[in-house]
């Protein structure tokens, strides 16, 4: 019997379709060659935006982790890998399904039924409970199911990405409203400014001191002053528009967006060097990496697709010619063994899928090694800029002071009579581009602080090691629900 037994396995695994010597192509980056150092990094909290100390962030923060549809249909996606792990599951499972029909057949003559049936029309019915389970001897539906697993996973990281990503958006967007509020005061009070120059111009015009030629250059300044009111509060309104869109809501929500009161300087710990954990901190690396390990699954299902597929089938129930007979003692049939299927000619298409799943683990490793990189790249440059824009502000608040003690001094001699109007008009110009200069300055600052925070992970907690996707999945909602707390 043992021998017999070796004797048909041998021939079952020489009838399959070989396997082919496909291998991946693609590696993936070593961590120690990214130039990482040896510190971990800073750890923030699920609501880092709360050290801007501004009600209003907060408030926003909240429905644009509730209403956005982009982190909204994250969501989605996380249902739906989870539908399909809970398939996968069941199809790992024995199934049982209740089949009954009643036909009204003419019986061949020359089948399997003898006459007086066969020649004959009669009722032929069957009431049967079919059982089928596939002993899955390869592990393709062990792999199967890890496939599902990951890329379940995986979706749980891209919502955690998203959701990451959507708070920096809005962190953003808030500091460019408020630059346009500043950008907008600055504009008023260069009309202001310039609306003295122009009365003071005017009046030396009138005593005989100036010509008209600077009286007409202090109203074209003045003009393009005016203009510059209006583009400013016109780019702010776009900023208020934005914000109600990341929100998910329309024109309604734009007079509940006021102007932004955050506390700018509020320390928050950044790292100075490219942290050790930086991998383990982003979500979309982590999902990059998910995406591997399905891949890696993919090709083992396909791989097992080479042997022998085995299944134990079995049946019960009633089957009988006449309608009276089909329920009756006599009509009961069962059965029950094993089903076996054998890959031995399908004109490659099995090689095909195979060589199919291993391009498909190529491209996610490549697109891993994307992630990783940019993910490098990006701390790098949010670092860089910080670093540059703290040490700028020193200087840009000097040429600040400097230049509003210029224009202090050019009023005074041109009121004096002691230089033309040139003199002042420059001083005045010198002093607006500074006032712009500093606001942006400290704008760009904050954005970058928000930047290189999100590209170290920002307030993302990795899941456990053997967390399964579920378990992610309702973490991850919760730092959404924890947001409108």
């Amino acid at each position: 019997m043992k021998m017999t037994a070796a004797l048909l396995s041998a021939l079952l695994l020489s009838a399959c379709v070989s396997a082919p010597p496909t291998t991946p192509q693609a590696t993936q980056i070593a961590p120690q060659s990214l130039g990482l150092s040896g510190e971990a990094g800073p750890r923030f909290g699920d609501q880092w935006w709360k050290a801007f100390n501004d009600p209003q962030v907060d408030r926003l923060a909240e429905l644009v982790l509730s209403g956005n549809p982009t982190l909204q249909g994250a969501l989605a996606r996380i249902r739906a890998a989870q539908a399909q792990l809970s398939g996968a599951r069941a199809d790992d499972r024995p199934q049982v399904a209740l089949d009954g029909q009643e036909q009204r057949l003419l019986f061949s003559k020359d089948y399997i039924i003898p006459p007086p049936f066969g020649g004959s029309y009669q009722w032929y019915g069957q009431v049967v409970t079919n059982l089928s389970w596939n002993l899955d001897f390869w592990g393709k539906q062990a792999a199967i199911i890890a496939r599902a697993k990951d890329s379940a996973m995986a979706a749980s990281l891209d919502a955690s990405a998203a959701r990451l990503a959507l708070s920096g958006a809005l962190a953003q967007s808030y500091i460019n409203l408020l630059l346009a509020y500043q950008e907008n005061d600055i504009a008023l009070q260069t009309v202001s400014e310039r609306q003295d120059i122009l009365r003071l111009t005017q009046g030396r015009f009138n005593a005989g001191l100036e010509s008209a030629s600077a009286v007409e250059q202090a109203k074209a300044l003045l003009a393009l002053a005016r203009a510059d009111v209006k583009r400013t509060a016109a780019a702010r309104d776009l900023n208020v528009h934005a914000i109600a869109a990341l929100t998910g809501q329309g024109a309604a929500a734009y007079a509940a967006i006021t102007r932004p009161a955050p506390h700018l300087d509020t320390a928050l710990p950044l790292p100075t060097v490219l942290p050790a954990d930086l991998l383990a901190r982003r979500p979309d690396v982590l999902a990059a990496q998910a995406r591997i390990e399905a891949a890696t699954k993919g090709r083992e299902a396909a791989h097992a697709d080479f042997y022998p597929n085995i299944n134990l089938t079995a049946l019960v129930g009633f089957q009988a010619i006449g309608l009276s007979n089909l329920l009756t003692g006599d009509s009961f049939t069962y059965g029950a063994g094993p089903a076996i299927h054998l890959p031995i000619f399908d004109a490659g298409k099995i090689r095909a899928r195979y060589a199919g799943a291993t391009a498909e683990l190529d491209a996610a490793i490549a697109d891993y090694n994307g992630t990783v990189l940019s993910a490098v790249r990006q701390t790098a440059d949010a670092m860089t800029q910080v670093q540059s824009l703290e040490s700028q502000r020193a200087d840009q608040q000097d040429a600040l002071d400097s230049a509003t003690r210029a224009l202090a001094l050019a009023e005074s001699r041109y009121k004096s009579g002691l230089s033309d109007q040139i003199p002042m008009l420059n001083a005045e110009s010198t002093l607006l581009t500074s006032r712009q200069q500093m606001a942006g300055l400290i704008a760009n600052a904050t954005i970058q602080r928000v930047t290189l925070l999100l590209s170290v992970g920002g307030g993302f907690n990795p899941p456990a090691p053997d967390a399964d996707a579920f378990t992610a999945a309702t973490a991850a909602n919760s730092q959404t629900n924890t947001a409108k707390d």
